[in-house]
């Protein structure tokens, strides 16, 4: 089956498109035909795409929304430049749509119909950012694609609807709860069940034989404790905003800060949220970057103590939750580093484990030091009694086999 997926911000719109029988007849057999982002929706657009053959297209193009965008997309993939073997519409056989929020509701990815569209609606209220962007690229890809092709929502909040009572509630009075579902759903959920089934292939244990930390590390970052093969516990809560320290986001803070900083400062509690979510994390510790790499260059080459400073809190925050999960679980099998910086910083890898050595957890140096770039596999030393795994997530991937088994009415839990 040929899937379109589609991940929609407010201005932007990233694509693939995935050949994929979800793994029913080989386990590689799976194939990316094309991939791109198009970027400033609403006036010139920026379009970057690279196709079948590998060659990487940059260009601008006059998109006034994201039904346009989607227009555009589907004419790339199908018109022979792009080097895949699609010719026509009719060769994209179902759209997958990442779906930031899916409340109490969607506990699995589900076909999309009238119902699902009101379901992700009535969540617009916990993801205002994010799900009104979701639902135009559902009505923007039943535009052009016609109602004929099926649509499937993955939802980032619904590997995490297995977290028990105890995970998902915050100790505030219950009736909240109860009135505003306010509680933590935990987002990443896609990278994070991608990257436990990748590490049940690798290591050919069970679903129930899966005890993980999985770290997804990236400009959002995010951890999650893995038992039975299902979430019990994830850093983020009832926004993206709670948990690690991120590119740009505070992650843990004290919620008594937002008033303070309000009165001190002559902001609103919307300014604030503001602050925390943009100019927080490292940007705001360094005063120079959200990006991880630039910071560890400015460490090295400048000796900026701001730079090691934020480079210091994130690794600390996140060897907090490691230990913290794993003293939940009761132990478990192996931690696993995904997302950019997951994937591709081995000193952050190394700094986040450093003093972990007690509990099992022994990196190699010449293991850690090799896996980046896209290459998975263990990083830990041998004898290791908790192993540590380089494991590079691709939710795109993932989207594309649950559009499958959602059109083809099969089980999407796996």
């Amino acid at each position: 089956m040929n899937v379109l997926v589609l991940n929609v911000g407010s201005s932007s719109l990233k694509f693939q498109v995935v050949r994929t029988d979800a793994g029913r007849v080989s386990a590689n057999s799976d194939e990316k035909l094309a991939r791109g982002i198009v970027e400033r929706i609403g006036g010139e657009a920026v379009v970057t795409a690279r196709g079948a053959l590998g060659r990487e297209v940059r260009t601008t193009a006059p998109l006034r929304d994201h039904r346009a965008a989607v227009e555009y997309i589907v004419h790339w993939v199908t018109d022979g430049f792009s080097g895949t073997t699609l010719s026509s519409v009719g060769d994209i056989e179902a759209v997958g749509h990442r779906v930031v929020h899916g409340g109490e509701r969607f506990a699995h990815s589900v076909r999309i119909d009238e119902a699902v569209v009101k379901g992700i609606e009535d969540t617009i209220d916990l993801a205002p950012l994010h799900n009104p962007a979701n639902l135009l690229g559902i009505r923007a890809a039943g535009s052009v694609l016609g109602p004929a092709i099926p649509q499937v929502a993955v939802f980032d909040t619904a590997f995490h609807q297995t977290l028990p009572e105890r995970a998902y509630l915050y100790a505030i009075p219950y009736q909240l709860y109860r009135r505003y579902r306010v509680r933590r759903y935990g987002f990443h959920g896609t990278s994070h069940r991608y990257v436990a089934h990748r590490y049940r292939q690798l290591t050919g244990r069970s679903r129930d034989e899966t005890r993980l930390v999985t770290l997804h590390l990236g400009n959002g970052c995010s951890a999650c404790a893995i038992e039975g093969g299902e979430s019990v516990d994830t850093s983020m809560g009832f926004t993206p905003l709670e948990g690690l320290v991120m590119g740009t986001r505070s992650g843990d803070i004290d919620p008594a800060i937002l008033d303070y900083l309000g009165a001190k400062e002559g902001l609103s509690l919307a300014e604030v949220e503001g602050l925390l979510n943009k100019q927080s994390g490292i940007l705001g510790i360094s005063g120079l970057t959200n990006d991880m790499r630039e910071l560890l260059a400015e460490a090295e080459e400048h000796d900026d103590r701001r730079a090691r400073l934020a480079i210091d809190i994130f690794c600390y925050r996140a060897r907090k939750y490691v230990g913290a999960y794993l003293a939940a679980m009761g132990g478990a099998d192996g931690v696993v580093f995904a997302g950019g910086i997951g994937e591709n910083a081995p000193s952050i890898r190394a700094q986040i484990c450093e003093g972990l050595e007690w509990m099992g957890l022994t990196l190699d140096p010449a293991r850690n030091r090799e896996l980046i770039g896209g290459r998975e596999g263990v990083i830990s030393a041998e004898g290791a009694r908790l192993a540590a795994w380089v494991i590079p997530t691709d939710e795109e991937l993932l989207i594309a086999r649950d559009t499958y088994r959602a059109v083809s009415g099969l089980e999407s839990r796996f």
